[in-house]
């Protein structure tokens, strides 16, 4: 059941993007004279569809769902009767051929625009972006950030949100140097804001590969003080087999003193399958018990302890000096959404290139099960995380769509805009080298991405 439903959130999320993709190519394909042929959504074998008795064009949907294809008159590709010349793809202006090509990746920019826009016009109470916590011994403790300043900007960047503020962490994966981070003690007009050096080396990598930004930086958002005493225990956990009971108190882990329930399962979550000493208040008594945390591993095939132990249920009451509501008026929002899409698009292509260069592994590539378990995850969220989650797949496609790699949309606009600046396409034998080198590529990077993703199951 698990599987289906996570089958029909990737359909239900990556469907419409692929078909908006391929009707950027077939809208502008149209409006420059060219001929369609077929306008198909999956690859390989037709499940259904229809012929249009009007144009002709066979509209389908396909077995192989992970991608499409607009398939238009081309005499590469076939014989093309004379009076039809003037509508075939390789007749057109070198100009048209961009504007048809490029028309796809541009439709997903527009889409995640607009998505972001949608989400930005949403009026949200969030956390405010004041220190609720520093970490020991991470860069932030080293730079002394104050607990209950508020962050304005990261690197002169300004941030409003604890998201934005991650987002602009996750740009320095990898990196080594100083995060600068603008604060404000309080909201008043007097204060001035002042700016702290955190040093960072090969950031999110390493001892902190598999955390968060936030916290392998160290600087984490205001979080409530649960009581760590067991409210409930599964009963195929590691807890229950090694001892744990309901009503324990947990004081210590390691000999760490332990205060808070968040406290607890940070321990236990950056800890799997190695041996902990526990110690717990049982009937007043102190009880020491070793349990070892289940590895499980996250979307991204970074490795996480559990244990099977859940709190006790609390009543949650933040602070209202922690709180703040985040709207913007339909031109604000248009404006911050085209300002994301830059950032998340400049952030994808420097990741990309860390992949290549070393500084990231190229374990964080990921393929079609990561973005299908990410898809169904953002159902059981809310509409907002599924909106937000097409937006960043929507963001993806046009990024990797402009790569100028043969095979891509990037690709065939290189040897397009070479055949502008030559006057004449390059000879068939030239393109085709290109394209088998491309497929070839395209291929490696598939199997390495299903491979990164079937490791995560496992």
């Amino acid at each position: 059941m698990t599987f289906l439903l996570t089958l029909l959130a990737a359909i239900f999320v990556l469907g419409p993007l692929i078909a908006l993709h391929e009707w950027g190519h077939y809208i502008v394909a149209r409006l420059c004279g060219v001929k369609v042929l077929t306008y198909s959504i999956g690859f390989g074998p037709k499940l259904t569809g229809w012929t249009s008795k009007k144009s002709g064009i066979d509209y389908r949907i396909s077995m192989l769902p992970l991608g499409g294809y607009v398939k238009m008159l081309d005499e590469r590709e076939g014989d093309v009767a004379k009076d039809e010349l003037h509508l075939a793809f390789n007749r057109q202006h070198p100009l048209k051929k961009i504007a048809i090509v490029a028309a796809g990746p541009i439709m997903n920019f527009i889409i995640a625009i607009a998505l972001f826009w949608v989400l930005f016009m949403t009026p949200s109470e969030q956390l405010a972006t004041k220190i609720g916590q520093v970490l020991p011994d991470t860069p932030a403790a080293i730079a002394q950030l104050p607990v209950g300043d508020k962050i304005l900007a990261i690197d002169g960047h300004e941030v409003q949100t604890w998201e934005g503020i991650n987002y602009r962490l996750a740009g320095r994966m990898g990196e080594t140097g100083n995060v600068s981070i603008t604060l404000q003690t309080d909201e008043s007009a007097t204060d001035v804001a002042k700016t702290y050096q955190a040093p960072v080396m090969q950031f999110m990598q390493g001892e902190d590969k598999g955390k968060d930004a936030l916290t392998s930086l160290g600087m984490l958002p205001w979080q409530p003080q649960i009581a760590p005493i067991v409210g409930d225990l599964s009963a195929d956990g590691a807890a229950v087999r090694q001892g744990l009971e309901v009503g324990d108190r947990i004081i210590a882990i390691n000999n760490k003193e332990i205060e808070d329930w968040i406290s607890a399962t940070r321990m236990i979550r950056d800890n799997p399958e190695v041996l902990l000493n526990f110690t717990v208040i049982r009937d007043s008594k102190p009880v020491q018990l070793q349990i070892m945390p289940q590895g499980k591993k996250d979307n991204l095939g970074n490795a996480y302890g559990q244990i099977g132990a859940m709190v006790e249920q609390t009543e949650i009451v933040i602070p209202d000096a922690y709180k703040t509501t985040v709207a913007y008026g339909p031109g604000e929002a248009m404006v911050k959404s085209f300002e994301k899409t830059e950032q998340l698009a400049v952030m994808t292509v420097s990741s990309m290139g860390k992949m290549i260069s070393g500084m990231i592994g190229l374990d964080n590539l990921s393929g079609p099960i990561t973005i299908a378990k990410v898809a169904k995850q953002s159902f059981d969220i809310s509409w907002e995380m599924v909106l937000s989650t097409a937006a960043l797949i929507s963001l993806s496609l046009a990024v990797l769509n402009l790569l100028p790699i043969p095979v891509l949309d990037g690709g065939h606009i290189a040897y397009h805009l070479i055949e502008l600046i030559r006057g004449k396409p390059l000879s068939e034998g030239v393109q085709i080298v290109g394209l088998n080198i491309g497929l070839l590529l395209l291929a490696g990077f598939m199997v390495l991405a299903i491979g990164n993703d079937i490791s995560r199951l496992f």
